[in-house]
């Protein structure tokens, strides 16, 4: 009988449980992949940039064209005033592709396919960049609130749909990522229950669908990270250059 495929999303405690004014601190393996991801990026990091050669090697090659993906990113997308924010957001692109390419390796855990670790991500998102929006415009950044060109008949309506239209950013932006990670390690799962259940004779055929749904997860993988990004950008956009 093939494993639940929700089993692959259980988080347990390593090591001895840890309480501290009641609230539970325990390691799980959940902070231990999470753990793996970071120093993964850091040890990139530090051999891509220990030594700057003019025909880079390939860890120099990739680290380059990372720095240089999010840097086009916020330029493009948030204008020139957010290239002081670039660590910000090449530290989240970079946390999330890497936590989501680790969940694609066998028998690891995917960190980005539990709702709080991406609801926490997005809440970091949405609130700094409600702090950056009233620290630049003051009151004024309200008006992101007030399209312009609106009917005063309209306003009332549009005005409380903006609200909850912004509101919602940091639950649009941990769902999504979340429900995409979790959806497709689900289908892995049941692909590859069926090739086991169904063995050498009749196997074939999910396991082929398996070796495909691998390769579109690792483009899925990629594709969050950039999203999520983006979308950081997006919102960084609408703080630093208040208009609608």
């Amino acid at each position: 009988m093939a494993a639940n495929p929700m089993h692959q999303f259980e988080v347990y405690k390593i090591g001895p449980e840890i309480n501290i004014g009641g609230i539970n601190l325990s390691y799980t393996n959940a902070s231990l992949f999470m753990t793996i991801s970071v120093i993964m990026i850091l040890t990139l990091l530090f051999f891509g940039t220990k030594k700057k050669s003019l025909i880079p090697s390939k860890i120099q090659l990739i680290t380059e064209m990372s720095y240089t993906f999010v840097a086009k990113m916020i330029n493009e997308t948030a204008g020139s005033n957010a290239k002081s924010f670039f660590p910000f957001v090449f530290t989240l692109f970079m946390f999330v592709l890497f936590c989501n390419m680790v969940g694609m390796l066998p028998y690891s855990f995917t960190v980005t396919s539990h709702i709080i670790v991406t609801f926490v991500l997005a809440a970091i998102v949405f609130v700094g960049v409600t702090i950056i929006g009233f620290i630049k415009h003051g009151f004024k950044y309200l008006e992101l609130f007030v399209p312009k060109g609106v009917p005063v008949v309209l306003l009332p309506l549009i005005v409380i749909i903006e609200i909850i239209s912004y509101l919602s950013r940091p639950i649009s932006l941990s769902v999504r990522l979340f429900a995409n990670m979790m959806a497709g390690h689900t289908m892995l799962k049941v692909f590859g229950g069926f090739v086991i259940s169904l063995g050498l004779l009749g196997g074939w055929l999910p396991l082929g669908f398996s070796v495909a749904l691998t390769g579109l997860e690792i483009l899925v993988a990629f594709l969050q990270a950039y999203v999520f990004a983006i979308l950081t950008c997006i919102y960084l956009n609408d703080a630093l250059n208040l208009h609608h």
